[in-house]
């Protein structure tokens, strides 16, 4: 393990002002994405679409790292660059999402666990040798009746914490992501429980497994009631409740969280983000590794027409500079200074 290699490229993930493009999506994913916008997912398509992401202009201003899809970091630019090969030229580290997906938990319906660890080690080995320097892994922990069990939260935890000594043993940076589910009537209080819960063991099982703490990163949820419920707080009262439990119980030599937008809209992610970074005096930086919230006036805009292509760029550009502004807390303003 290259502690200083570790301690670098995390720390560069979350310098000021940028964050991660999560351009992840499995091949499932991907399709319903397109499915939305009756374009037809297929190799040729979602590579089109990759690129348009990657070839943005002057997008490293705002993007530190992307994490991307098996199938991606073995695709090109049309000039025949690997895609990790040609986000490293621009300054933008090269990423890759490397759990299986979520299977049900045997005896514990309702519950899901993280699949990927088996045959990791050798994936790591290859993906490292194709330049990648960050990996990502998700789980997933759902909020409703007698959910989630201790049994799931302790076994998806040892699971992270499992991905976490393999990427660190490969000199990959892991970003180690314990996503709490939105959907459902969960309220605030359910919600910032189940999140300090899942973090406390998570962190447990980083400590068993001798996790380097300064050469990884978190990518969390907010402390954020069901989408199904008629509650809807503030970003102050989501900043106010998910700082809460950082306090508690994230340790000081973390560098930094990446959070995910979960559902949210585009526009209350960055949201949330702001009023984090307003009121945030801890040790962590507070960034973002946004998928949707990124994408989804993108992908509207691009509808899979080249005549689109330059528009859809201006979009991202416009959503990665935006959330930039949320990194410092200066979004809300920025937003009402154009009112």
């Amino acid at each position: 393990m290259n502690r200083q290699l570790l301690e670098k490229t995390a720390s560069a993930l979350v310098t000021p002002k940028k964050g991660i493009l999560a351009a992840d999506e499995s091949t499932g994913s991907i399709k319903k994405r397109f499915d939305a916008i009756n374009v037809e997912s297929n190799p040729e398509n979602n590579r089109l679409y990759r690129q348009l992401l990657f070839t943005t202009p002057q997008i490293e201003k705002f993007i530190s790292g992307v994490i991307m899809f098996d199938e991606t970091v073995r695709q090109t630019t049309d000039d025949g660059i690997p895609f990790p090969k040609y986000l490293q030229k621009r300054g933008i580290i090269p990423g890759i999402k490397v759990d299986k997906g979520l299977k049900d938990m045997a005896n514990f319906p309702g519950e899901k666990i993280a699949e990927g660890i088996e045959g990791l080690r050798e994936r790591l080995s290859e993906y490292s040798q194709m330049g990648l320097k960050f990996a990502k892994f998700r789980t997933l922990t759902m909020i409703g009746d007698n959910m989630p069990s201790d049994t799931c939260i302790e076994s998806n935890s040892e699971v992270l914490a499992r991905y976490a000594a393999l990427c660190q043993e490969a000199d990959i940076v892991p970003i180690v992501e314990p996503e709490i589910f939105m959907e459902g009537k969960h309220t605030m209080d359910q919600s910032r429980h189940v999140l300090q819960k899942v973090l406390k063991e998570t962190f447990i099982a980083l400590d068993k497994h001798k996790i380097y703490l300064k050469g990884m990163l978190l990518k969390s949820s907010w402390a954020h009631p069901g989408l199904d419920g008629l509650n809807k707080p503030d970003s102050k009262e989501i900043a106010k409740a998910t700082l809460s439990v950082f306090k508690e119980i994230l340790p000081d030599e973390l560098p930094g969280v990446v959070f995910l937008s979960g559902g949210d809209s585009p526009e209350d992610s960055t949201s949330h983000l702001d009023a984090l970074n307003e009121i945030h005096k801890g040790p962590w930086k507070l960034s973002f590794s946004f998928g949707r919230a990124l994408q989804e006036p993108v992908l509207k805009t691009w509808l899979g027409k080249a005549e689109n292509i330059k528009l859809a760029q201006e979009v991202f550009f416009k959503r990665a500079m935006l959330n930039s502004l949320a990194r410092t807390g200066e979004y809300k303003k920025e937003m009402e200074g154009v009112q």
